[in-house]
């Protein structure tokens, strides 16, 4: 979905979205983003639970993860880039 107002389609703010909560996007893209968000309720929620799954798992340390978990988190993330 891209709203009137913007030219970012929610999948590639999905796939923005780990940049922009580490604020390691450039003040452009994220000027991009700010401004769909302002238009999409759909992509502010996934933004908030995103900041809320990270918050509430960013302090679990490697070993409380299953290490067959682990494996299949990592080949995951692995084929996605």
């Amino acid at each position: 979905m891209t709203t009137a107002v913007d030219d970012l389609a929610c999948m590639e703010l999905i796939e923005l979205v780990t940049e922009y909560l580490e604020g390691t996007m450039s003040a452009g893209e994220r000027a991009r983003v700010d401004l769909h968000l302002t238009g999409c309720p759909f992509c502010t929620t996934y933004l908030e639970q995103m900041r809320q799954t990270i918050e509430a798992l960013g302090h679990l340390p490697e070993s409380a993860v299953d290490p067959k978990a682990l494996d299949v988190l990592l080949g995951a993330f692995r084929t996605r880039s």
